[in-house]
């Protein structure tokens, strides 16, 4: 039995593909070299948290002033970022509290830019109760953060429902023992939803 539907946020409702962004800007060649010159995730880490995240960027670029201006980009240009929406998805989240399922959000976001974020996609507010990473000072794919929604939530794991897109983040919610669908497309997720008997197929259907 499934109480909570647990949302992740970055590629489940919205896209987060930095790689994409930079392709575009640099072209794939220098993308791949900075990357592999700058942990560039690595910093968004610290970011989701709880570091500033205006400081950790500009610290970054002061470091390798090679790259100095596509660094800045992160922060300047977060918002081309962290997009687009993704349609069904969204669907998904409201025909499910439309059907009084609880939907709850545990997603690797800093403080900023899970505020810029909300700005950007008012969906965002729609959840029943939000654990962002940024505001609890760790992140996916550690134990506690999985711990402390079980016990601020106050439901047992095996009645809440894990969508993520990562691997790892996958593998922890199990070993707590909640329930998981590991997310590569609103399609299968839409499927799951109604082989669980959250959704019809009609409820489930793409808009």
């Amino acid at each position: 039995m499934i109480d909570v539907v647990v949302f992740d946020i970055g590629n489940v409702l919205v896209e987060w593909q930095p790689e994409r962004y930079y392709d575009g800007r640099i072209g794939a060649e220098r993308r791949s070299r900075m990357f592999a010159e700058v942990d560039l995730h690595g910093m968004n880490d610290r970011v989701d948290r709880g570091e500033a995240f205006r400081a950790e960027v500009h610290a970054l670029a002061e470091a390798h002033p090679e790259w100095r201006e596509e660094i800045l980009e992160w922060h300047d240009n977060w918002a081309e970022l962290a997009a687009p929406l993704i349609p069904h998805s969204v669907a998904l989240l409201r025909a499910l509290r439309s059907k009084g399922v609880p939907v709850w959000a545990l997603s690797n976001f800093g403080v900023e830019t899970f505020a810029m974020a909300e700005t950007l996609y008012p969906v965002l507010g729609e959840f029943d109760r939000r654990f962002i990473s940024g505001h609890l000072k760790m992140a996916k794919p550690d134990m506690g953060i999985f711990e402390e929604v079980e016990r601020e939530g106050g439901v047992p794991p095996e009645r809440l429902f894990l969508t993520d897109d990562r691997e790892d983040n996958i593998a922890v919610a199990r070993t707590r023992g909640w329930q998981t669908h590991r997310f590569d497309g609103p399609e299968g997720l839409a499927e799951r939803l109604v082989a669980e008997g959250l959704l019809t197929e009609d409820e489930a259907r793409a808009p």
